[in-house]
């Protein structure tokens, strides 16, 4: 599906903003602005806040681990 519509340019202090019309409205805080010839594009960026989604972002490693025998670490007394 394919929208389209008019936007109004504004002034904000020395930057010029865009209104963006509600059906287009981004669900995020930031995006990335590219300028390809007179055609802007803007790309919403989205974060995962949690650790348990950045977690989930990360593939598995397929390595093969050493094997870590179990030792109880030594007491004080025979440290010293």
């Amino acid at each position: 599906m394919h929208l389209e519509r008019h936007a109004r340019l504004f002034r904000n202090g020395s930057n010029q903003a865009l209104r963006i019309p509600r059906e287009f409205e981004l669900l995020a805080d930031e995006v990335i602005i590219q300028k390809i010839g007179d055609d802007l594009i803007i790309k919403p960026i989205k974060k995962s806040h949690t650790l348990e989604a950045l977690l989930a972002s990360w593939s598995t490693l397929d390595i093969d681990w050493p094997q870590i025998d179990d030792v109880l670490p030594l007491d004080e007394e025979d440290i010293f």
